[in-house]
């Protein structure tokens, strides 16, 4: 199930995809006890889950859309919080010359840089001049998870979308830490949407790819990851509670274009293109004023 915010004029929605792909099932038209946003939706929990999924396969007459005619959003705009994983592929670690974590790295990145499918990841040259993208596996969480164990940790992910983690390179070196230049407004694009987790048999078996334009910069599986998706849920949550619509960005492969040989940075008019297997792609360009 594909479960996606969506417009057709200014208002966002919740809906879900058909099951052919081709409309989109607005689920507050359909079941006004559904929520027309999507933490609302995500903090209902299964009984929202369960109700969408019919919906899917059976949408009331006068409530789909047609998927080519809507404008996708950012599947979820205003998590409380996004926790970002960092150097969480070997290879990742050792193209920047230290060796693998022996516990997970995590920081923030505001919810204020989040934005969706085609939109634009813009900076100001003023500011910063070595633009990085970053491409990402992010599991939403659909639950209250607190002190999760390893062995239940999945049960707590309501699904997974794609993550951008755009990254100001020259900000993260010179701050000699992440935030700012990982939460610059736009720097954490998501979607297309959320793909349920029933759908994903396994989250450490998908591969992950990242294009500029043309050229592929970033491809590995997740079974690359030195600590997996149900690792994580159970490391977070025992530092502090993970909440319905929180998102976790697992980190990303090799490849990301400062520690190239020349380093490459984004530039104006450049198009980032993110896809994880079974998950979507995610498409951006960029603006630099």
């Amino acid at each position: 199930m594909k479960l996606i915010t969506f417009s057709t004029e200014n208002t966002p929605r919740t809906g879900v995809l058909t099951a052919d792909g081709t409309q989109i099932v607005d689920l507050h038209a359909a079941d006004p006890t559904l929520p027309a946003d999507m933490l609302s939706f995500l903090q209902m929990g299964d009984s929202a889950m369960d109700a969408a999924r019919k919906l899917a396969e059976h949408p009331p007459a006068g409530t789909t859309i047609p998927f080519d005619e809507s404008l996708l959003r950012a599947p979820i705009d205003n998590p409380q919080k996004i926790i970002a994983i960092g150097r969480n592929y070997a290879a990742h670690a050792l193209e920047q010359g230290i060796k693998p974590p022996d516990h997970p790295v995590m920081f923030a990145k505001y919810p204020s840089a989040i934005i969706g499918p085609n939109d634009t990841i813009e900076w100001s040259a003023a500011l910063t001049q070595q633009v990085d993208a970053e491409a990402e596996l992010a599991v939403v969480i659909g639950k209250r998870a607190r002190n999760v164990s390893q062995a239940d940790a999945l049960e707590y992910v309501a699904g997974y979308t794609v993550c951008n983690d755009v990254s100001a390179r020259d900000l993260q070196f010179s701050d000699k830490q992440y935030t700012r230049a990982k939460s610059l407004d736009t720097f954490c694009p998501l979607g297309p949407w959320i793909v349920s987790r029933d759908e994903i048999t396994d989250p450490q078996n998908l591969m992950v790819r990242g294009w500029w334009n043309d050229s592929l910069m970033q491809e590995a599986n997740t079974g690359e990851m030195s600590f997996g998706v149900a690792f994580l849920i159970e490391f977070i949550s025992r530092a502090f509670t993970l909440l319905p619509g929180d998102i976790i960005s697992t980190g990303t492969p090799h490849g990301v274009g400062v520690f190239r040989d020349p380093p490459v940075f984004l530039k104006n008019g450049d198009t980032v293109t993110i896809e994880v297997e079974g998950v979507g792609r995610l498409v951006n360009r960029c603006r630099v004023y």
